[in-house]
């Protein structure tokens, strides 16, 4: 990658010196994530967690989708989840309804919202004025090729090991899919989360009726976060691949291994 580091170089450096000493020991690398950048990571997954658990208890209060303004229990809903409610008044097909948890569901809900948007925002900041996104996420004109998309995408479907040189860089689709989620799908989370509440739809009627009514943005809401989820299923899986240890050092101390020393003998 354009924005790899020179590795090579440096763990030549390593190897030329290992000879005056004896066992080898792992040699942690200058810094991979700055210490905001890991902050506002592990903040916004403890805040998306705290959205998908009380997101899904609000869901059972209704679990049926609408499009347009309005929906209700004699209107057709697009998507019916095949969930019991939490209300009796919503026909679901089971004899019984769960226990109504809207009180504290809403207001965690409410509170890790308004966390991830303000960590968000922290980071969006420091990610333009301090260069994270120009170093680390804008892909160079070179790797958005047909042919080097098409190679990443192979490698990620056979699920190879990435090299050395991608412990310091992102690989071309792990930067537009970043970029897709920092700056369209967390924003339309945003804006639609905002729409489906009566007091912004009274302050910025206009800014619902773009997304095309309220029960269009309940439903836009819960297909970003399934798309989200399934985003976060994939980064998971894809740091097992990647080395797991490695990378999660690297999200906590900022540290990468990236070659061996050897302990002195004496």
């Amino acid at each position: 990658m354009n924005a790899s580091l020179p590795i090579a170089d440096r763990g030549a450096r390593q190897l030329s010196s290992s000879a005056k000493f004896g066992s080898t020991v792992p040699v942690a690398d200058r810094k991979r994530h700055s210490a905001l950048v890991r902050v506002t990571h592990w903040t916004i997954t403890v805040a998306f967690l705290a959205l998908l658990v009380s997101g899904g208890e609000i869901v059972l209060s209704h679990p049926r989708f609408y499009w347009g303004e309005t929906g209700n229990v004699n209107m057709r809903p697009w998507l019916n989840l095949h969930l019991p409610s939490s209300r009796d008044t919503v026909p679901t097909g089971y004899g019984y309804v769960l226990p109504d948890q809207n009180g504290w569901s809403r207001y965690l809900h409410f509170q890790a919202a308004w966390l991830a948007v303000g960590t968000g925002l922290l980071y969006v900041l420091f990610g333009f004025f301090a260069g994270h996104f120009r170093r680390n996420l804008f892909p160079a004109a070179s790797d958005l090729s047909i042919k080097e998309l098409g190679r990443s995408l192979v490698r990620h479907l056979r699920f190879e090991r990435p090299g050395a040189e991608e412990a310091w860089s992102y690989n071309v689709l792990q930067r537009l899919t970043y970029l897709l989620v920092i700056f369209v799908m967390f924003p339309l989370m945003i804006w639609t989360g905002l729409a489906m509440s009566f007091g912004f739809t009274s302050e910025f009627p206009l800014a619902v009726r773009l997304l095309g009514g309220q029960q269009t943005a309940r439903s836009l809401h819960f297909l970003v976060t399934i798309f989200l989820v399934l985003f976060l299923l994939i980064h998971v899986l894809m740091v097992f691949v990647s080395g797991f240890r490695n990378r999660m050092r690297a999200m906590i101390s900022g540290t990468v291994i990236t070659g061996r020393a050897t302990r002195p003998t004496e």
